[in-house]
C-alpha cells in the first residue's frame, strides 16, 4: 500500500509525493505557539488526521483548561486521542502508547497521513522510542508513604530525601513538583534509578517512520499569547468547568488535576488565593512550562524547527512546513 497525498493545496501546485505507509508527521511545540491552527490546515492540504499528544486533552470534561479545540475549530478534520480517558482514573504513558499506536495504524491503513500534534514530551517519547513500560508501573503503597511525607513534613523534606539519594535527579526536579519527586523516589527504591532505564539508551520505534517538526516563536510574542490565552480561558468559564469536575469527585490530588490551570483554580476555590493571584500564577506557570517544552524537544537531533513569527503570516509558515513534509515524504517514500 502507498499513501497518496492530495495533488494540490490552496497554496501549492506541487505534485503529490508517494509516501511510505509507515510515515507519521510529528508536530511539536510549546503551549500557545499555534500548533492547532497549523496542524488543521496541514491536514486539509495533505489528507491528514490529527493524533493528539496532550496529557490533558485525553480527559473527558476537561475542555477549557486543556485548550481542546472545539468541533468548529477542528474544521471537519478527524481528531484522535481526545476525550478518551475518565478524569477520575489514572492514565499512564503506557496507556497512551498503546492507544495512540492503534490510532496511527488505523489512519495509515486507510491511506491517510497521521499528524501527531501536542506538547507533552513524555507522550512523544513513548511513541518515538521502542520502550517497555512494564517495569515502570511503580509501587502504590510506597507512593502513598512518600506522598504522606510531603503532606506531613513538607515538600522540601521530600525533595531533601531525593537529593540524598540522587543529587542529579534533585537538580532536575523542582521541589514544588511533588508528583515528579515522588515518582523519582519511587523508581529509586524499586529499580535503583530515578528515571526509567529506557531513558538512558532510547531505541527508535521500528513500527513507524517519524518526520519530526517543531514550532517556536520569539519569547515575548509567545508569552503575550500565553497571557491572552489564560484570560480567554477564564472568560470561557474555566472556573465553572473545574467546579463541575470537583462535583464529579475530583480533587487537587487527582492525576488529571495536576495540569496547569486546574490545580491553581482548586487553590482559588479553597480560598487560598485571589482570582487575580490565580490568573497571574497560571500565566507564570504556563510560561515556565513553555520553556521546559522547548528544552525537551531540543533533545531530538533530527527535528526541523519553524519560527511562527508571531503568527503574523500564518500561510507562509504553513507553506514552509508543507514543503518540508512533501520533500521528506518524497525522499523516504
Amino acid at each position: 500500500m502507498t499513501l497518496q497525498l492530495s495533488k494540490t493545496s490552496a497554496h501549492s501546485a506541487e505534485p503529490a509525493p508517494t509516501a511510505s505507509p509507515r510515515d507519521v508527521v510529528m508536530l511539536a511545540g510549546p503551549t500557545a505557539v499555534g500548533k492547532t491552527k497549523i496542524s488543521i490546515e496541514l491536514c486539509h492540504r495533505l489528507d491528514g488526521e490529527i493524533v493528539s499528544a496532550d496529557s490533558m486533552q485525553i480527559y473527558r470534561h476537561m475542555n477549557i483548561g486543556s485548550a481542546k479545540p472545539s468541533k468548529e475549530e477542528q474544521e471537519g478534520v478527524p481528531h484522535h486521542m481526545m476525550d478518551v480517558a475518565d478524569p477520575n482514573l489514572p492514565f499512564t504513558a503506557a496507556d497512551y502508547k498503546a492507544a495512540a499506536e492503534q490510532c496511527l495504524e488505523d489512519i495509515l491503513s486507510r491511506g491517510r497521513l497521521p499528524i501527531l500534534v501536542g506538547g507533552t514530551g513524555l507522550y512523544f517519547d513513548a511513541l518515538l522510542f521502542d520502550r517497555d513500560f512494564s517495569g515502570a508501573s511503580g509501587d502504590a503503597a510506597l507512593r502513598k508513604r512518600l506522598e504522606a511525607i510531603a503532606t506531613e513534613e513538607g515538600k522540601d523534606a521530600l525533595h531533601d530525601r531525593l537529593r540524598a539519594q540522587d543529587p542529579e535527579a534533585a537538580d532536575r526536579i523542582h521541589p514544588n513538583n511533588v508528583r515528579r519527586v515522588v515518582r523519582a523516589l519511587e523508581l529509586l527504591e524499586t529499580t535503583g534509578a530515578a528515571t526509567p532505564a529506557f531513558d538512558t539508551a532510547p531505541v527508535p520505534n521500528p513500527r513507524f517512520n517519524f518526520i519530526l517538526l517543531g514550532l517556536t516563536d520569539h519569547r515575548q510574542a509567545l508569552y503575550e499569547r500565553i497571557d491572552r490565552r489564560v484570560d480567554l480561558m477564564f472568560e470561557a468559564g474555566l472556573i465553572d468547568e473545574i467546579i463541575f469536575l470537583k462535583n464529579l469527585g475530583l480533587s487537587d490530588k487527582s492525576q488529571s488535576m495536576q495540569g496547569i490551570g486546574y490545580k491553581e483554580v482548586f487553590r482559588y476555590l479553597d480560598g487560598l488565593a485571589t482570582l487575580e493571584e490565580t490568573k497571574d500564577l497560571i500565566k507564570q506557570s504556563s510560561r515556565r512550562y513553555a520553556k521546559r517544552q522547548l528544552t525537551w524537544f531540543k533533545r531530538y537531533p533530527t527535528l526541523q524547527w519553524f519560527d511562527t513569527a508571531g503568527l503574523t503570516d500564518l500561510d507562509s509558515v504553513i507553506d514552509q512546513i508543507e514543503r518540508a513534509i512533501r520533500q521528506k515524504l518524497s525522499r523516504e517514500g
